[in-house]
């Protein structure tokens, strides 16, 4: 079955992108990471591609949705803790991302997020599973 997962984003400024990334401590692959893209290495298996608006554009026919105005895809990544959301929502604001909407406690799940510099909307989550489902 699946392996990996690649989820590919179009960008505007490519090292302007990764510099935001490598803010909040994400690394990119050399091997698939040139002019025209940057694999960001999410997870041992998660990757996503931050494609240049033109070469992204090589890849599909339609319109590309401009994620400043519009949201096709809400990235949702988990994380250790929920320090480590707030700390990576942190990370995004100092290194000129914003934080759209208040952090949301459901008791067993808690979530953040940010926009990338893109528009690209980021929701951060730690779930404590042994909580889940009890009043």
């Amino acid at each position: 079955m699946n392996k990996q997962i690649y989820v590919n984003l179009p960008v505007q400024n490519l090292e302007r992108t990764k510099t935001f990334f490598s803010s909040l401590g994400y690394s990119f692959n050399p091997q698939f990471t040139n002019e025209q893209g940057a694999c960001m290495v999410v997870a041992d298996n998660i990757y996503v591609m931050l494609l240049q608006d033109s070469f992204f554009k090589t890849f599909t026919h339609k319109a590309i949705a401009d994620a400043g105005k519009v949201t096709e895809v809400l990235v949702c990544l988990s994380c250790d803790s929920r320090t480590q959301v707030d700390e990576l929502v942190a990370k995004a604001i100092s290194a000129g991302g914003t934080a759209p909407r208040a952090p949301q406690d459901h008791g067993f799940m808690y979530g953040h997020g940010f926009e990338d510099l893109d528009g690209h909307i980021w929701e951060l989550v730690h779930m404590d599973a042994s909580s889940a489902g009890k009043a």
